[in-house]
Protein backbone atom coordinates (compact mmCIF):
# COMPACT_ATOMS: atom_id res chain seq x y z
CA UNK A 1 0.00 0.00 0.00
CA UNK A 2 1.08 3.39 -0.55
CA UNK A 3 -0.29 6.94 -0.15
CA UNK A 4 -2.54 6.67 -3.03
CA UNK A 5 -4.12 3.76 -1.17
CA UNK A 6 -4.90 5.31 2.38
CA UNK A 7 -8.56 6.52 1.96
CA UNK A 8 -8.80 10.16 3.10
CA UNK A 9 -10.27 10.96 6.42
CA UNK A 10 -13.92 12.55 7.10
CA UNK A 11 -15.04 14.46 9.65
CA UNK A 12 -18.61 15.32 9.57
CA UNK A 13 -19.96 18.60 8.80
CA UNK A 14 -20.19 20.95 11.73
CA UNK A 15 -23.01 22.73 11.95
CA UNK A 16 -23.68 26.74 10.64
CA UNK A 17 -21.81 28.97 12.97
CA UNK A 18 -23.43 31.51 16.00
CA UNK A 19 -23.34 35.21 15.78
CA UNK A 20 -24.33 37.10 18.50
CA UNK A 21 -23.80 40.79 19.30
CA UNK A 22 -21.39 41.05 16.29
CA UNK A 23 -19.30 38.19 16.70
CA UNK A 24 -18.80 34.93 15.78
CA UNK A 25 -18.89 32.85 18.84
CA UNK A 26 -15.85 29.88 19.24
CA UNK A 27 -14.11 31.81 16.90
CA UNK A 28 -10.37 32.52 18.52
CA UNK A 29 -7.86 33.81 15.67
CA UNK A 30 -8.15 30.77 12.95
CA UNK A 31 -9.01 28.38 15.64
CA UNK A 32 -12.81 26.96 16.23
CA UNK A 33 -14.38 25.68 19.04
CA UNK A 34 -17.35 24.53 20.14
CA UNK A 35 -19.78 26.83 22.74
CA UNK A 36 -20.33 26.36 26.16
CA UNK A 37 -23.51 27.99 27.31
CA UNK A 38 -23.24 27.56 31.24
CA UNK A 39 -26.59 26.64 33.29
CA UNK A 40 -27.75 29.00 36.29
CA UNK A 41 -31.06 28.60 37.59
CA UNK A 42 -32.44 31.75 39.73
CA UNK A 43 -34.84 28.28 41.34
CA UNK A 44 -34.82 26.48 44.82
CA UNK A 45 -36.27 23.34 42.40
CA UNK A 46 -34.40 22.46 39.45
CA UNK A 47 -33.39 19.08 38.83
CA UNK A 48 -29.60 19.31 39.74
CA UNK A 49 -29.50 20.96 43.06
CA UNK A 50 -25.69 23.21 42.34
CA UNK A 51 -27.77 24.79 39.47
CA UNK A 52 -29.84 26.50 42.40
CA UNK A 53 -28.67 29.44 42.95
CA UNK A 54 -31.72 31.74 44.03
CA UNK A 55 -28.92 33.84 46.00
CA UNK A 56 -27.80 36.94 43.91
CA UNK A 57 -24.34 37.35 45.36
CA UNK A 58 -24.12 33.37 44.84
CA UNK A 59 -25.33 33.65 41.76
CA UNK A 60 -23.26 36.62 40.43
CA UNK A 61 -19.98 34.81 41.29
CA UNK A 62 -20.88 31.08 39.64
CA UNK A 63 -21.44 33.41 36.32
CA UNK A 64 -17.68 34.60 37.38
CA UNK A 65 -16.49 31.35 37.70
CA UNK A 66 -18.37 29.76 34.73
CA UNK A 67 -16.71 33.21 32.40
CA UNK A 68 -12.99 32.25 33.59
CA UNK A 69 -13.60 28.44 32.79
CA UNK A 70 -14.34 29.43 29.69
CA UNK A 71 -18.05 29.68 29.14
CA UNK A 72 -18.82 32.14 26.24
CA UNK A 73 -22.88 32.36 27.17
CA UNK A 74 -24.62 32.02 30.41
CA UNK A 75 -28.13 30.87 30.63
CA UNK A 76 -30.12 32.05 32.75
CA UNK A 77 -33.16 30.50 33.82
CA UNK A 78 -36.75 31.22 36.32
CA UNK A 79 -38.56 28.62 36.34
CA UNK A 80 -37.92 24.69 36.38
CA UNK A 81 -38.46 23.16 33.60
CA UNK A 82 -40.71 20.10 34.59
CA UNK A 83 -43.37 20.15 36.89
CA UNK A 84 -43.05 22.25 40.13
CA UNK A 85 -44.46 24.61 42.11
CA UNK A 86 -46.20 27.57 39.69
CA UNK A 87 -44.47 30.52 38.89
CA UNK A 88 -45.91 33.53 37.61
CA UNK A 89 -44.90 35.91 34.90
CA UNK A 90 -44.29 38.64 37.28
CA UNK A 91 -42.45 36.44 39.69
CA UNK A 92 -39.87 34.77 36.68
CA UNK A 93 -39.33 38.78 35.98
CA UNK A 94 -38.04 39.41 39.67
CA UNK A 95 -35.87 36.59 39.69
CA UNK A 96 -34.26 36.46 36.03
CA UNK A 97 -34.06 40.67 34.93
CA UNK A 98 -32.04 42.17 37.76
CA UNK A 99 -29.90 38.93 37.55
CA UNK A 100 -29.36 40.05 33.57
CA UNK A 101 -28.73 43.34 34.31
CA UNK A 102 -25.97 42.79 37.03
CA UNK A 103 -24.15 39.90 35.06
CA UNK A 104 -23.98 42.66 32.22
CA UNK A 105 -22.50 45.21 34.45
CA UNK A 106 -20.01 42.50 36.08
CA UNK A 107 -18.46 40.53 33.37
CA UNK A 108 -19.94 42.75 30.15
CA UNK A 109 -17.66 40.02 28.04
CA UNK A 110 -19.92 37.39 29.04
CA UNK A 111 -23.34 36.55 26.91
CA UNK A 112 -26.08 36.40 28.08
CA UNK A 113 -29.23 34.03 27.15
CA UNK A 114 -32.33 33.63 29.28
CA UNK A 115 -34.73 30.72 29.26
CA UNK A 116 -37.90 31.27 28.90
CA UNK A 117 -40.95 30.47 26.93
CA UNK A 118 -42.92 33.53 27.89
CA UNK A 119 -42.92 36.84 25.70
CA UNK A 120 -43.21 39.23 28.43
CA UNK A 121 -40.23 37.67 30.12
CA UNK A 122 -38.20 38.11 26.85
CA UNK A 123 -39.22 41.72 26.62
CA UNK A 124 -37.88 42.09 30.27
CA UNK A 125 -34.98 40.32 29.88
CA UNK A 126 -33.92 41.76 26.15
CA UNK A 127 -34.21 45.54 27.90
CA UNK A 128 -32.22 44.42 30.66
CA UNK A 129 -29.25 43.42 28.07
CA UNK A 130 -29.67 39.71 27.14
CA UNK A 131 -28.57 38.60 23.88
CA UNK A 132 -30.34 35.56 23.34
CA UNK A 133 -33.57 33.70 24.09
CA UNK A 134 -33.61 30.29 25.08
CA UNK A 135 -37.34 29.11 24.02
CA UNK A 136 -37.26 25.60 25.32
CA UNK A 137 -40.85 25.05 24.99
CA UNK A 138 -40.73 25.53 21.30
CA UNK A 139 -42.96 28.41 20.49
CA UNK A 140 -45.60 28.07 22.75
CA UNK A 141 -46.06 31.90 23.25
CA UNK A 142 -45.88 32.91 19.50
CA UNK A 143 -44.58 35.95 20.79
CA UNK A 144 -41.93 35.31 21.99
CA UNK A 145 -39.31 35.36 19.04
CA UNK A 146 -41.76 38.41 17.63
CA UNK A 147 -39.88 40.02 20.68
CA UNK A 148 -36.66 38.34 19.83
CA UNK A 149 -36.75 39.56 16.22
CA UNK A 150 -37.97 43.26 16.68
CA UNK A 151 -34.60 43.68 19.21
CA UNK A 152 -32.30 41.71 16.73
CA UNK A 153 -31.31 39.69 19.28
CA UNK A 154 -30.53 35.45 19.00
CA UNK A 155 -32.85 33.38 19.88
CA UNK A 156 -33.14 28.91 20.34
CA UNK A 157 -35.65 27.41 18.30
CA UNK A 158 -36.55 23.97 20.31
CA UNK A 159 -38.95 20.61 19.57
CA UNK A 160 -41.06 19.21 22.18
CA UNK A 161 -43.43 17.19 19.62
CA UNK A 162 -46.16 19.50 21.01
CA UNK A 163 -45.95 19.50 24.82
CA UNK A 164 -46.91 22.13 27.07
CA UNK A 165 -44.77 23.93 29.38
CA UNK A 166 -43.44 22.10 32.40
CA UNK A 167 -45.23 18.66 31.47
CA UNK A 168 -43.56 15.35 31.00
CA UNK A 169 -44.00 13.13 28.64
CA UNK A 170 -46.01 10.10 28.41
CA UNK A 171 -45.98 7.59 26.02
CA UNK A 172 -45.15 9.72 23.19
CA UNK A 173 -44.69 7.80 19.43
CA UNK A 174 -43.22 9.62 16.36
CA UNK A 175 -44.36 7.50 12.93
CA UNK A 176 -43.05 7.85 9.73
CA UNK A 177 -46.24 8.28 7.61
CA UNK A 178 -47.25 4.35 5.53
CA UNK A 179 -45.56 5.34 2.53
CA UNK A 180 -41.89 5.93 2.59
CA UNK A 181 -40.96 9.52 2.61
CA UNK A 182 -38.18 11.13 0.96
CA UNK A 183 -35.03 11.23 2.93
CA UNK A 184 -35.21 14.49 5.05
CA UNK A 185 -33.19 16.82 2.99
CA UNK A 186 -30.62 16.98 5.33
CA UNK A 187 -26.75 17.09 4.71
CA UNK A 188 -25.41 13.88 6.15
CA UNK A 189 -23.03 10.85 4.73
CA UNK A 190 -24.72 8.54 7.34
CA UNK A 191 -26.56 5.36 6.75
CA UNK A 192 -28.19 4.80 9.84
CA UNK A 193 -31.34 5.67 8.72
CA UNK A 194 -31.90 2.59 6.89
CA UNK A 195 -32.18 -1.40 8.30
CA UNK A 196 -30.19 -4.16 6.84
CA UNK A 197 -33.63 -4.60 4.53
CA UNK A 198 -32.46 -0.99 3.14
CA UNK A 199 -36.03 0.47 4.65
CA UNK A 200 -35.42 3.52 6.82
CA UNK A 201 -35.32 2.75 10.18
CA UNK A 202 -38.69 3.59 12.31
CA UNK A 203 -36.98 5.24 14.68
CA UNK A 204 -36.36 8.47 11.80
CA UNK A 205 -39.92 9.10 12.48
CA UNK A 206 -38.77 11.07 15.65
CA UNK A 207 -36.42 12.53 12.95
CA UNK A 208 -38.52 13.32 10.21
CA UNK A 209 -40.60 15.47 12.66
CA UNK A 210 -37.40 17.14 14.73
CA UNK A 211 -36.19 18.43 11.41
CA UNK A 212 -38.92 19.69 9.56
CA UNK A 213 -40.44 21.24 13.13
CA UNK A 214 -37.03 23.23 13.60
CA UNK A 215 -36.68 24.26 10.29
CA UNK A 216 -39.85 26.16 10.49
CA UNK A 217 -39.45 27.12 13.31
CA UNK A 218 -35.83 28.61 12.50
CA UNK A 219 -37.16 30.22 8.78
CA UNK A 220 -40.24 31.84 10.68
CA UNK A 221 -37.38 33.35 13.73
CA UNK A 222 -35.50 34.74 10.46
CA UNK A 223 -38.69 36.04 9.20
CA UNK A 224 -39.62 38.14 11.96
CA UNK A 225 -36.01 39.35 11.86
CA UNK A 226 -34.05 37.21 13.79
CA UNK A 227 -30.64 37.24 11.92
CA UNK A 228 -30.36 34.22 10.29
CA UNK A 229 -26.79 33.45 12.24
CA UNK A 230 -28.50 34.20 15.46
CA UNK A 231 -31.27 31.30 15.44
CA UNK A 232 -30.06 28.19 17.10
CA UNK A 233 -31.82 24.85 16.80
CA UNK A 234 -32.00 22.19 19.86
CA UNK A 235 -33.61 19.03 19.08
CA UNK A 236 -34.29 19.33 22.92
CA UNK A 237 -33.59 15.72 24.81
CA UNK A 238 -36.28 14.38 26.94
CA UNK A 239 -38.55 17.04 26.03
CA UNK A 240 -41.83 15.18 24.86
CA UNK A 241 -39.29 12.19 24.54
CA UNK A 242 -38.45 9.16 26.26
CA UNK A 243 -35.14 7.84 26.48
CA UNK A 244 -34.68 5.73 23.36
CA UNK A 245 -36.17 9.37 21.59
CA UNK A 246 -32.80 11.04 22.46
CA UNK A 247 -30.52 8.43 22.43
CA UNK A 248 -31.60 7.91 18.66
CA UNK A 249 -31.38 12.18 18.60
CA UNK A 250 -27.66 12.08 19.46
CA UNK A 251 -26.68 9.25 16.95
CA UNK A 252 -28.21 11.22 14.32
CA UNK A 253 -26.93 14.99 15.39
CA UNK A 254 -25.07 15.13 11.65
CA UNK A 255 -28.42 15.14 10.27
CA UNK A 256 -29.39 18.05 12.58
CA UNK A 257 -26.15 19.68 11.78
CA UNK A 258 -27.13 20.30 8.16
CA UNK A 259 -30.26 21.93 9.19
CA UNK A 260 -28.00 25.38 8.31
CA UNK A 261 -28.08 26.70 11.37
CA UNK A 262 -26.02 26.56 14.52
CA UNK A 263 -26.93 23.53 16.64
CA UNK A 264 -27.55 23.68 20.40
CA UNK A 265 -27.26 20.46 22.51
CA UNK A 266 -28.90 20.61 25.47
CA UNK A 267 -27.37 17.41 26.96
CA UNK A 268 -26.10 17.78 30.68
CA UNK A 269 -27.03 15.14 32.97
CA UNK A 270 -30.41 15.11 31.64
CA UNK A 271 -33.03 11.67 32.58
CA UNK A 272 -31.85 10.00 28.82
CA UNK A 273 -28.37 9.76 30.01
CA UNK A 274 -29.36 8.88 33.62
CA UNK A 275 -32.00 6.05 32.46
CA UNK A 276 -29.36 4.77 30.20
CA UNK A 277 -26.81 4.09 32.89
CA UNK A 278 -29.43 4.33 35.78
CA UNK A 279 -27.94 6.90 37.71
CA UNK A 280 -29.39 9.78 39.23
CA UNK A 281 -28.32 13.90 38.29
CA UNK A 282 -25.21 14.08 40.88
CA UNK A 283 -23.80 10.92 39.38
CA UNK A 284 -24.11 11.84 35.30
CA UNK A 285 -21.17 13.50 34.47
CA UNK A 286 -19.18 11.14 32.50
CA UNK A 287 -22.51 10.06 30.45
CA UNK A 288 -22.84 13.96 29.91
CA UNK A 289 -19.33 13.99 28.72
CA UNK A 290 -19.29 11.28 26.52
CA UNK A 291 -22.50 12.20 25.09
CA UNK A 292 -21.08 15.95 24.40
CA UNK A 293 -18.46 14.47 22.66
CA UNK A 294 -20.35 11.99 20.15
CA UNK A 295 -22.28 15.08 19.44
CA UNK A 296 -19.54 17.94 19.19
CA UNK A 297 -17.54 14.90 16.64
CA UNK A 298 -21.26 14.47 14.75
CA UNK A 299 -21.24 18.43 14.25
CA UNK A 300 -23.06 20.70 17.12
CA UNK A 301 -22.30 24.09 17.88
CA UNK A 302 -22.89 24.84 21.53
CA UNK A 303 -23.37 22.69 24.22
CA UNK A 304 -25.69 23.64 27.50
CA UNK A 305 -23.83 22.59 30.22
CA UNK A 306 -23.68 22.92 34.68
CA UNK A 307 -19.58 21.00 34.60
CA UNK A 308 -18.16 24.53 32.64
CA UNK A 309 -14.37 23.20 33.21
CA UNK A 310 -14.80 19.26 32.20
CA UNK A 311 -17.75 20.43 29.21
CA UNK A 312 -14.44 22.74 28.01
CA UNK A 313 -11.91 20.46 28.43
CA UNK A 314 -13.87 17.70 26.14
CA UNK A 315 -14.99 19.88 23.57
CA UNK A 316 -11.09 21.65 23.16
CA UNK A 317 -9.98 18.06 22.75
CA UNK A 318 -12.58 17.33 20.11
CA UNK A 319 -11.97 20.53 18.85
CA UNK A 320 -8.28 19.14 18.07
CA UNK A 321 -9.67 16.13 16.30
CA UNK A 322 -11.71 17.60 14.01
CA UNK A 323 -8.40 19.61 12.88
CA UNK A 324 -10.44 23.03 14.23
CA UNK A 325 -8.10 23.88 17.21
CA UNK A 326 -4.62 23.11 17.21
CA UNK A 327 -3.17 21.51 20.84
CA UNK A 328 -2.70 23.85 23.55
CA UNK A 329 0.86 22.72 24.16
CA UNK A 330 2.72 20.45 21.84
CA UNK A 331 5.94 19.65 22.34
CA UNK A 332 6.58 15.80 22.98
CA UNK A 333 9.00 14.93 20.20
CA UNK A 334 9.96 18.36 19.73
CA UNK A 335 11.45 19.49 22.68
Amino acid sequence: MDGSDIPRATVPPASAPLMLRGREVGLDGRAVRPVVMAVLNRTTDSFYAPARLPDDAAALAAAERAFAAGAEILDVGGVRAGNGAPVDEAEEIRRVVPFVAAVRRAVPDLLVSVDTWRAGVARAAIDAGADLINDTWAGHDPGLVEAAGAAGVGVVCSHTGGAVPRTDPYRVEYRLPPAEPAEPRVSTSSTSERSTSGRFDGRDGLLADVVATLRAAAERAVACGVPRASVLVDPTHDFGKNTWHSLHLLRRTDALAGLGFPLLMALSRKDFVGETLDLPPEERLEGTLAATAVAAWLGARVFRAHDVTATRRVLDLVAALRDEAPPAVALRGLA
